[in-house]
Formats: C-alpha cells, structure tokens, sequence
C-alpha cells in the first residue's frame, strides 16, 4: 500500500530535513492514523510539490515529525481533462467530485444549467462550492494524488461555452440521437492540449444550450445504451477518456 498523504503550505525544513506536521493535518496523523516512528508518509501542496518522508516521531496528540528525504515536483497530465458537471441535488454534487477526482480528472467547473433543480445563490453558493473543494483535497489525499483538481467558481452557459471553443476536444454528452450522437469510446482525442466534457442535469442539456455549445465547437457524444445519472456520467467518461488517452497506462 503507498504511503499516507498529507496537505502542507510550504515545505520550509528545518536542520536535517527534519519537518513538523501540525494543525489538523498533524492531528489526523498522530490521533486517527495513529502513525508511528519509522512509517513512510508523503506530504503535498496539491498542486504538484511533494515530500518523501519518513516519522521520526510524534509530540502530544497533534504533532508529526518527519524527515524529508526528498522534494519534488510532477508535472501537469496531459492531455489536461476538465469535466464541467450540472449541479446535482443534494449531496450527489460531493459524489461527482470525489469519484471524478479519484479516477484522476484535472479541474472540474459547477454548472448553472438552465434544467438544473438546484440552485447556487449567495452564501449558499458559496457553502456548496467550500464543499466541492473541500471534497476534492479530501479524495486527493485518499487517492494519493499530490495534483488536486481545481474546483473553479460556478459557470453560466456563455462561461461554458467560451471553455468549450478554447478547447482542443470539446465533447457533451448527450444521449438524444436526433442530435447526431456519437460514441465517445470512437471519438478521436488529442495526445496533448485539453479535453473538455459537459455533463448535463438529470433532465439534460436544454436544446438551446447545446446549440450554443455546439457552435463553439463541441459535438454530442454517448458512452452507452444506458443512461447514468449526473453524479456517475462524468466519472464514467473521464474513466473512458484516461484510458484511451494512455494516462492510465
């Protein structure tokens, strides 16, 4: 099993290589963990920076100490994924982001489709989107990625179709075939640049909206005969597109 991950700001050793983790990070470690002296743990930035460490030991019930063997850097996947998902209702909105960031999608963008139920306004917009990000550090870490998706602010229809015309593939999925449907497991997909799905609200991509999508240069695509729902089409796709995109190999 791979090492632990815990998030750090900084990774500022002091003599030795010698580094304290504390906060809720280090209360984690120590209290629920429960790590002991001698263990491997790797600590990360999110944002690509991480640590091989090894537990020198720990301090009271909230106090890490670890020694940095080493600092580095990985670099951005590509292609880049980024999958702009409808909002959900309830708590599926947490479960689109934890498995979407498990299965290793790059950035995700909550979308104010014009079906969804949902609605992300004021301060419980801003509750909802903490909660987003909040999901994707805490899957990061149980996945043991050391890159977290970036979970951008929520996006009108225009915001979205602005990404799609920047995109180098540009897919919807759509499973109306009076709009020309493809498979997505047929699509040709670029090997760098960036890949950018929408997945709609559980009464789909309005027609309108995906005529604006589809003149900024996004094509309607299926994954299959059944239809998942919002929670999972994204996680499902973006399975599909890392596979065929050789970053699962």
């Amino acid at each position: 099993m791979t090492a632990p991950v815990f998030v750090v700001e900084h990774f500022n050793a002091g003599g030795g290589g010698r580094y304290v983790l504390d906060g809720p990070e280090g209360r984690h470690a120590v209290s629920v963990k429960r790590l002991r002296a001698g263990e491997d743990v790797i600590l990360t930035d999110g944002a690509g920076t991480w640590a091989d460490c090894v537990v020198l030991g720990t301090e009271g019930k909230d106090r890490l100490i670890v020694r940095m063997d080493s600092v580095s850097e990985e670099p951005p996947e590509q292609p880049r994924i980024t999958v702009v998902q409808a909002l959900p209702k309830g708590d599926r909105g947490e479960l689109a982001v934890e498995t979407m960031t498990e299965v290793g999608v790059d950035a995700i963008v909550p979308w104010q489709a014009a079906r969804c139920i949902t609605q992300w306004k004021g301060d419980r917009g801003q509750k909802s989107l903490a909660k987003w990000r909040a999901t994707a550090r805490e899957a990061g870490k149980q996945s043991r990625r050391v890159r977290f998706p970036e979970v951008a602010e929520a996006a009108t229809t225009k915001q979205v179709a602005a990404l799609l015309a920047r995109a180098d593939f540009a897919a919807v999925l759509h499973s109306d075939f009076e709009y020309g449907s493809e498979p997505l497991a047929t699509a040709e997909l670029p090997a760098q640049g960036e890949i950018v799905l929408v997945v709609g609200p559980e009464g789909g991509v309005a027609a309108d909206e995906l005529e604006l999508f589809r003149q900024a240069g996004a094509k309607a695509y299926v994954l299959g005969r059944s239809v998942l729902r919002t929670s999972t089409a994204g996680t499902a796709a973006a399975a599909l597109l890392l596979g065929r995109t050789g970053r699962w190999d």
